[in-house]
């Protein structure tokens, strides 16, 4: 990140300093993991406990018709390393057994339970992301496929509607908008070189175009010039029309439960990873904002908690929480983020809540009782800040789990570590919490179940995720 990003959260003090990257090799082997529920700050009147833990990559929880949870290990993490996606039954020993294991197109990023079986958001890094019905018994089939899940994000999700739908988000193929550099740096350019944007209705652009490096030769001096919703090196004309189609990128579809037709439910969202509703029906998304990163980086873009109503279009890539992006507030040293898109559908609403930047707002659910407290609040995890990748901070950003009043968009935090400042348990000496990555209540709604995904610190050569070192966290009152 060329420009720096002040990043001061709830209640925590201390002195921050401004953070790189944690150093050290770059490894996917397993590491020694501390476990002390101890070292996890609570409101009065809540405890926590580690209920499993040596997962690889864990993503989701979700619980079948008797209340026995499962757990989603996704098959793959950013840092290039695949394993098998497995859905896993916990035992109450606190072992695992696994119910099915996919092959290598993960990351499986999401799992809700419905009516005697199991839906799956797969990412597809390699063929095209997926949603799948998995019975407890082991039987998986598809439900939708070849979804434009090939980039930087994913297919995520999902959440199931009283209507009888699965609804699902999909991500952005890019930072915002433009093949570059970057995205050879996340591994896809180099297999899909023709793979760009995807808009979900025809756009016309202003012709803004971007000159970068290309990975994609080895003279180093080698020169690109790139427009928006197009391949990487190849320029855009002003007036230009891109057609829309289905599926797209940065939307949220859906699709019916037994199958049938894809349907967009809204769009121009970066990265709508976490899906819930509301008590009151609504439907809630997460959404990572914008990195100081690539061709057309935006400074100081915050994650988005947005209620989203069918047929609306949220911005992106030329809105960031519902501001427009041609301001100084989202300048870089290398960039002024003028609009791409010569027309918008819309003015985007705005949000339910601005979360921090960079804080990688994830898997989320709403409180719905009394038993637990703070009923209609949604309660998110935040897997944590990727820096320097995204852009520098100053201390660590998220690696926690906050509480949302859809209401007044307060935030406050909710399960965190104890420390003078904040951060991944391995990088602060504690043994909490290191990358929580999704939240969800039993069916009861007396326990909040949090999946840390585990350890992945930021190396100079790019993210080092640990196998074995993720943990399912249960929360509950005293």
């Amino acid at each position: 990140m060329a420009a720096l990003a002040l990043v001061l959260t709830g209640s925590l003090t201390g002195c921050y300093k401004l953070r790189g990257h944690y150093g050290g090799p770059k490894t996917y082997e397993p590491a020694t993991r501390r476990l002390d529920a101890a070292d996890v700050a609570l409101p009065a009147g809540y405890k926590a406990e580690a209920i499993a833990q040596g997962l690889t990559y864990p993503t989701g929880v979700a619980f079948d018709a008797q209340g026995t949870p499962y757990i989603l290990e996704a098959g793959y993490s950013y840092g290039e390393v695949w394993t098998a996606p497995r859905l896993l039954r916990l035992e109450p020993n606190g072992e695992t057994k696994e119910v099915y294991s996919g092959g290598k197109n993960g990351p499986w990023t999401g799992l809700v339970f419905h009516e005697g079986a199991f839906y799956v958001s797969e990412g597809g890094s390699l063929e095209g992301g997926r949603i799948l019905r998995i019975t407890p018994a082991g039987q998986m089939s598809v439900l939708v496929d070849k979804l434009p899940s090939l980039g930087d994000h994913h297919t995520n999700g999902p959440a199931i509607g009283s209507d009888g739908y699965v609804y699902f988000g999909q991500g952005t193929a890019t930072n915002s908008g433009v093949v570059g550099p970057d995205n050879a740096d996340f591994g896809w350019l180099t297999r899909n070189p023709k793979y760009h944007e995807i808009p979900c209705q025809d756009i016309t652009l202003v012709g803004q175009n971007f000159e970068s490096d290309n990975p994609l030769t080895e003279d180093k001096k080698d020169k690109v010039t790139t427009g928006a919703y197009l391949p990487f090196g190849t320029p855009s004309t002003a007036g230009q029309v891109i057609k829309g189609q289905l599926p797209c990128t940065g939307a949220i579809m859906r699709v019916p439960l037994r199958g049938g037709p894809l349907e967009l439910v809204a769009s121009g969202l970066r990265n709508p990873f976490g899906l819930a509703f509301h008590p009151n029906g609504t439907l809630y998304t997460t959404e990572n904002a914008y990195d100081t990163r690539g061709s057309r980086p935006a400074y100081g873009a915050g994650d988005v908690l947005w209620a989203v109503k069918p047929g609306t279009w949220y911005g992106f890539p030329d809105f960031s929480a519902g501001q427009p992006m041609n301001t100084s507030d989202y300048e870089t040293p290398k960039n002024d983020p003028k609009f791409l898109l010569a027309k918008h559908p819309q003015t985007p609403p705005k949000p339910a809540a601005i979360l921090g930047v960079h804080s990688s707002s994830n898997g989320f659910d709403f409180s719905r009782s009394a038993s637990f407290g703070h009923v209609g609040e949604a309660f998110i995890a935040q897997f944590g800040d990727m820096a320097p990748n995204v852009g520098r901070v100053y201390g660590p950003v998220g690696f926690k789990v906050v509480r949302v009043n859809v209401q007044t968009g307060a935030v406050e935090d909710f399960a965190v570590n104890k420390g003078r400042t904040n951060g991944p348990s391995s990088e602060i000496g504690r043994a909490g919490l290191e990358r929580p990555v999704a939240a969800r209540f039993d069916p009861k709604g007396e326990a909040l179940y949090v999946v840390d995904f585990g350890m992945m610190p930021m190396t100079e050569q790019g993210p080092s995720p640990r196998k074995q070192t993720g943990v399912l966290w249960k929360i509950s009152k005293i």
